[in-house]
């Protein structure tokens, strides 16, 4: 992942990674360097017990029984014989999409991912299908061999790596272990295991890394270091490292220790960048891509057992905003990933540069064409532990716990004697059933109006304002009194950031916004929670009579709310959905 630095004057300048203007280093790479080995050229052949392979010469191949800490990376074609050591020395900011290969040996420590694996032919090494998209890898058991070949490719590449295992052959030293024989350590108890709902609630400092860390890594910085969130790659097209460690019983244990994980997705990335795999130009296209990518994050999410409303984050690294085409084909692609995620009852997120991704989701929050994320993930370097989107994102904006800020980049570090490659984060998100953290300042919340309030009114409504204003990050100063200096002026920064005049007035368009602000579930007939009472609260407001707040969406909040979409040209659907929900927070 890349951000965007901040430098000492408090100006945004650029890391190598992610910038206004152009890509890093990724994007000067041809065609022809994308597509490594697809042009005829020398080969050579690399044989590791008993299977062969024929590869273009220029890859490298890395024998990791004799390097245990070499990263197996796959943002450069390369191949890698034997296990990946549990102390690997990954970069924390690749992207990859390279082809590549790892073959290992068919052993009890890789049965789980044997035995979720593509079907091989029983007396050679080559696959039965074609490789399929749009993952970018698949894992082949080749029995006869007694080896686990995990072969990595990308859009341009994926008949490369079929040509290559389609030569694949066996040796006289292949030595056959059938996957039925092997045992996977831990089955059992991630076979029992309860789902679990990440990244959960939680406010506070979190890492990511290239590489899921292994068990002993995990508790020593669980006993040690000061982070309680770490982000893994559960897949896509562009993912960079392998991740060995990665298992439904790894982040069962995880949870059970307490650690909070932020799923993340690295697909197609923008068209205008030099990466590996990039999204189509076309926005109808680009939308579907985002959609069938979702499908394939849920899929992966779900069979490491995290479970709706898990938010799954996109990473969508930095890109030319300024391209209008580029622009709107990310917008799209992301739309089309929060649709399919919420059909599913799962949360999107979207990591990007503030300077980009972040930025431009934000000029569109109130936007008819694009579905909008649940939570953000921005890449802001300012090395300032907070939640603050600077002037990428407004301050109202995914302000209900909605929020990550990776606020530094790549650094090694140290605790309980294990290193690591890290980018920074720090946390304020809830993905309970419809918003689970506490309110930080108890009050009633719930009446049959909301009056007209200015500077110097008091008493109860007064008191539901400012405990709004304090959740959402505006106030912070506890409720109590008149409305005074200080909650005027919160109420008028959070009226700018929605476009309303910073009257110092809290009406019934200021009130509809203030009471809808936080996420934005589709909820249907019979839906129960929070998200319910934010929507009965809000039409009271905007419609200026009573909902009866019960928490479940039965038929009096639904005649209601087909009343507020017909007097606001929405379609009359009796479904929060997300066009109805954009309605009432931007105070309409």
């Amino acid at each position: 992942m890349g951000g965007v630095a901040a430098n000492a004057t408090g100006d945004s300048a650029t890391n190598d990674r992610t910038n206004d203007r152009t890509n890093d280093r990724t994007s000067d790479r041809t065609t022809s360097d994308r597509t490594t080995g697809a042009r005829a050229g020398p080969t050579r052949s690399v044989t590791y017990a008993g299977y062969r392979v024929d590869v273009p010469a220029e890859w490298p191949v890395v024998r990791l029984a004799s390097q245990p800490q070499a990263c197996v990376r796959f943002d450069r074609p390369a191949v890698y014989l034997g296990h990946p050591g549990d102390q690997q020395d990954c970069p924390a900011h690749l992207v990859g999409g390279a082809p590549g290969l790892l073959v290992e040996p068919l052993d009890d420590s890789v049965a789980a991912q044997a035995r979720a694996g593509s079907r091989t032919a029983p007396d050679s090494g080559r696959p039965v299908a074609p490789l399929p998209l749009p993952d970018g890898s698949a894992v082949l058991p080749v029995e006869a061999a007694g080896v686990l070949v995990t072969a990595v490719y990308g859009v341009d590449t994926v008949g490369v790596v079929q040509r290559l295992l389609d030569g694949a052959r066996l040796t006289p030293a292949a030595d056959r272990v059938p996957v039925s024989r092997l045992s996977s350590p831990g089955a059992d108890s991630a076979a029992r295991a309860d789902r679990v709902v990440m990244p959960g609630t939680m406010k506070g400092k979190g890492f990511d890394a290239c590489t899921a860390p292994s068990q002993s890594t995990m508790d020593a910085w669980r006993s040690s270091s000061p982070y309680r969130s770490v982000g893994v790659y559960i897949g896509g097209i562009s993912r960079a490292c392998g991740q060995p460690n990665l298992t439904r019983s790894w982040v069962a244990t995880q949870a059970r220790k307490g650690w909070h994980l932020l799923p993340t997705y690295v697909g197609r990335q923008a068209p205008c960048t030099g990466y590996y795999n990039r999204m189509s130009s076309n926005a109808a296209t680009a939308r579907d891509q985002g959609r069938q990518e979702a499908s394939d994050a849920i899929d992966k999410a779900a069979a490491l057992g995290m479970r709706a409303p898990s938010a799954i984050y996109s990473d969508m690294e930095g890109y030319d905003s300024t391209n209008t085409t580029c622009r709107t084909a990310v917008l799209s692609y992301l739309s089309g990933w929060t649709a399919k995620l919420h059909r599913h009852k799962y949360l999107s997120g979207v990591y990007s540069s503030g300077s980009s991704g972040i930025r431009d989701l934000a000029a569109v929050h109130g936007s008819r064409t694009y579905q909008r994320p649940d939570h953000l993930w921005i890449a802001w370097w300012n090395e300032r532990a907070d939640t603050d989107g600077g002037d990428y994102v407004a301050d109202a904006l995914w302000a209900d716990h909605q929020r990550v800020h990776q606020y530094t980049g790549p650094v090694t570090q140290s605790w309980g004697g294990r290193s690591i490659n890290i980018d920074r984060n720090f946390l304020d998100v809830d993905t309970g059933p419809f918003g689970g953290a506490a309110d930080p300042c108890p009050t009633r919340m719930s009446y049959p109006s909301y009056p007209l309030l200015r500077s110097g009114s008091e008493g109860r409504y007064v008191r539901a304002a400012e405990c709004r204003l304090v959740r959402l990050g505006f106030e912070r100063v506890q409720p109590g009194g008149p409305l005074g200096p200080s909650s005027i002026v919160a109420l008028n920064r959070f009226k700018s950031s929605l476009g309303l005049a910073p009257d110092g007035v809290l009406g019934p368009r200021a009130w509809t916004a203030l009471l809808s602000a936080g996420r934005t579930p589709q909820l249907e007939a019979g839906a129960q929670g929070r998200a319910v009472h934010r929507l009965q609260r809000s039409l009271t407001a905007a419609l200026q009579r009573p909902v009866k707040t019960t928490g479940r969406l039965g038929a009096g909040t639904q005649r209601a709310l087909r009343s507020y979409q017909a007097a606001r040209d929405l379609r009359v659907t009796g479904v929060a959905g997300s066009a109805t929900w954009r309605a009432l927070q931007a105070g309409r």
